[in-house]
């Protein structure tokens, strides 16, 4: 059977065609694409960063929701119809970090939709173990939101986050804002630090503290704020080196900073501040398999997410949503409808 599916071609080019879908093999399942959200890293693949990974014939995403299509042999527990998101991570099973049971931070990971074809097609056919069901009811267009939000469990998990603790994230972008939430959801008291207007009045409608570090000093705020204490916990989501240093300026005794961003370059790190208040430095990769659930779990229950859509287009308008995202600093996270049916 004919379905649509979007190729990236390289230089910044998406070409829509026609292709024999997919049957699903043993241990696999066919997923027909509802919603497929456009990520930093599906950003990076249309800015020609990662031509060498990707190639210039890849079906990419995987920020997405849909129901199951067809059902491999040897595959239980799954029905035709029912609602599903990708987990889109595959381990060998057989690395150090598989052994120790680190299965998401894999020595020889591949990212489902960027090491493989990805979700921007009408069916996706993957393995059956990276599939979660998702609660009767749930909006298919808000369920796209659940990989994004899985990301910003692990980071908060990571960072162990307390109830009554003072949370500084510092970017205020789609991931940024998600954190936030996450964090608020664990009891932390949150300020966003970013440097968009537009952004900052985002965060203020979703009920966050916002500093603009352009127009005011930051750090002194922060510690105005806990009492010259410092926040408990940073989150660097910007990926900038000004986030790098605010973040060792306003971390408190003791305190953690998780790096979420990923860096195109080497930052520059005042590690004599780590040695001075005993600061943990703590990375956060991808997720594992209990950030996915208590994702969906937290979508469910209103946490907020979907405040972050900003539009949907149907697949046929993919290259227009990607040039947009690229012109408007405004835009938070854009979906595309993939098919009409399963949405």
């Amino acid at each position: 059977m004919k379905i649509d599916a979007a190729y990236y071609t390289g230089n910044g080019s998406f070409e829509l065609r026609q292709v024999e879908d997919v049957p699903p093999g043993p241990g696999e399942v066919q997923v027909e694409t509802a919603y497929c959200g456009i990520c930093g890293t599906d950003l990076h693949v249309y800015l020609g960063h990662m031509e060498a990974r990707i190639g210039d014939n890849r079906v990419i995403g995987h920020e997405m929701s849909g129901r199951v299509s067809a059902i491999g042999e040897g595959v239980e527990g799954f029905a035709v119809g029912e609602p599903v998101v990708v987990r889109p991570l595959a381990h060998c099973g057989a690395c150090p970090a598989c052994k120790a049971g680190h299965i998401h931070i894999c020595h020889n990971l591949k990212f489902l939709g960027l090491d493989t074809d990805g979700a921007f097609q009408n069916r996706w056919t993957v393995p059956a173990n990276v599939l979660h069901k998702l609660p009767a009811g749930m909006a298919l267009d808000h369920a796209a939101l659940v990989e994004p939000l899985a990301v910003a469990v692990h980071d908060v998990r990571r960072a162990r986050v307390a109830v009554g603790e003072d949370v500084l994230v510092i970017g205020g972008g789609p991931i940024g804002m998600l954190v936030a939430l996450v964090a608020r959801h664990a009891g932390a008291r949150v300020t966003i630090s970013e440097v968009n207007e537009n952004r900052l009045r985002l965060a203020a409608d979703m009920g966050f503290a916002t500093v603009n570090p352009k127009q005011e000093d930051v750090a002194a705020r922060i510690m105005a704020d806990t009492g010259n204490k410092g926040a408990d916990v940073v989150f660097e989501v910007s990926g900038t080196q000004p986030g790098v240093d605010l973040m060792t300026a306003v971390t408190a005794t003791r305190g953690r900073i998780c790096m979420v961003a990923i860096h195109a370059q080497k930052p520059q790190i005042d590690m004599f501040r780590f040695f001075w208040r005993e600061i943990e430095l703590i990375g956060a990769r991808t997720y594992e398999i209990t950030d996915f659930d208590a994702a969906i779990a937290m979508l469910s229950d209103g946490i907020g997410a979907e405040t972050l859509i900003t539009e949907i287009r149907p697949l046929a308008e993919l290259p227009q949503a990607f040039r947009a995202l690229t012109e408007n600093p405004n835009s938070m996270k854009t979906l595309i409808r993939v098919s009409e049916e399963a949405a």
